[in-house]
């Protein structure tokens, strides 16, 4: 049998690890199917080519395809609908916009009417075997606790328009699982490769680095806080790995998983941690985190710290994901999170190869 998989989200950077892990895991009688948005194009194609040399593909068994998952029918011509409703097995929707300082309306246009738009393509695909969506462990927004898989509960509020349109499309998937095999992955925070540090942006735990690395002419630098809550970083390659293994898994169909760390740090540790790697220092003192927000929200300020003032939200806020349906689930199959310290050195050292490339950085508002 030809297998085809839709993906959206190319030529990103989680997307096209994923793909690869996907082809190499997997028979290679199947035809990948990439939905690019036209200002990506060129981009797509190179890393397209890259994909087939790399592994060494026929250049038909890599198909893209111009579209727009915020529009109707994801701006596909309709002769190519019918030709995917008959092609596609399975779907891997990546797209979304992550930024935790996005504003509302694009964040629910691309996160929520984009998922509605890819939830239309998947209702109509003749031969789908699964559907895999990437949410994320943060839709619990602002609920605290030990936070499980299989609860998809709307909080009071929530810390950002990033972890409030992820919920709302999450909803969206969630309601489709009694007609379609779906499988939900919700990572937690992810980083670089634990074994080399690559990545494709430095945002998330590299705010922190930003931050040490602009003020480590200080003499002393303090904690950001009591820093006690937990922060769940993973390193891309789990989720790479984990995901392309539980979207395969027959009893995977239907089901929800944490792809978290299930022994995390406290934030205070983690700060520590980078800050004796790159810097061979300790922290000394407590700054207040609400002195920290105050200058935060001074754009000039944040713009040269790299941080997001959303950012700090994380380090007050205590939850606790249980991920023990994804640890079942992996069991035999040898893939487990490695520990937070074990790629700290690769981490660090990317970080500093790279620290003053432009591509790396993300535009703070």
């Amino acid at each position: 049998m030809e297998y085809g998989y839709f993906f959206t989200g190319f030529p990103g950077f989680i997307c096209n690890q994923l793909i690869r892990e996907v082809l190499k895991r997997n028979e290679l009688n199947c035809i990948v199917y990439v939905l690019v948005l036209q200002s990506m194009m060129d981009k797509a194609v190179k890393e397209r080519q890259a994909i087939i040399s790399e592994l060494g593909l026929k250049d038909e068994a890599f198909v893209i395809i111009e579209g727009d998952i915020t529009q109707p029918s994801l701006m596909i011509a309709k002769d190519n609908l019918e030709w995917l409703n008959e092609k596609v097995t399975h779907v891997f929707h990546l797209a979304a916009i992550y930024d935790l300082a996005v504003p509302r309306d694009i964040a629910f246009t691309i996160n929520v009417t984009g998922t509605k738009n890819v939830n239309g393509l998947v209702k109509g695909l003749t031969h789908l075997q699964r559907y895999v969506y990437f949410s994320t462990a943060y839709v619990v927004g602002k609920r605290e606790g030990t936070l499980y898989e299989t609860e998809l509960i709307r909080p009071g509020s929530f810390k950002n328009h990033y972890e409030e349109t992820k919920y709302e499309a999450e909803v969206l998937v969630d309601k489709l699982k009694e007609e379609i095999p779906i499988t939900i992955i919700r990572p937690g925070i992810v980083k670089g490769h634990s074994q080399t540090g690559e990545t494709i942006k430095f945002d998330g735990p590299y705010f922190m680095m930003n931050f040490l690395e602009r003020l480590r002419f200080l003499p002393l630098l303090p904690k950001l806080g009591k820093g006690e809550a937990f922060v769940n970083l993973v390193p891309i390659d789990y989720i790479i790995q984990a995901t392309t293994y539980l979207s395969f898994l027959e009893k995977g169909a239907g089901k929800t998983y944490h792809l978290t760390d299930p022994h995390p740090y406290r934030a205070v540790e983690i700060y520590s941690f980078l800050m004796l790697e790159l810097m061979n220092k300790k922290p000394k003192g407590t700054l207040p985190l609400s002195v920290g927000k105050w200058f935060l929200s001074i754009k000039p300020l944040r713009k040269y710290l790299g941080v997001e003032k959303e950012a700090l939200d994380y380090f007050t806020w205590l939850g606790h994901f249980d991920c023990t349906q994804a640890l079942n689930d992996l069991k035999g199959s040898e893939i487990e999170c490695p520990d937070f310290k074990a790629g700290l050195k690769p981490m660090t050292s990317f970080y500093l190869k790279q620290k003053d490339n432009p591509k790396y950085h993300i535009q703070i508002l």
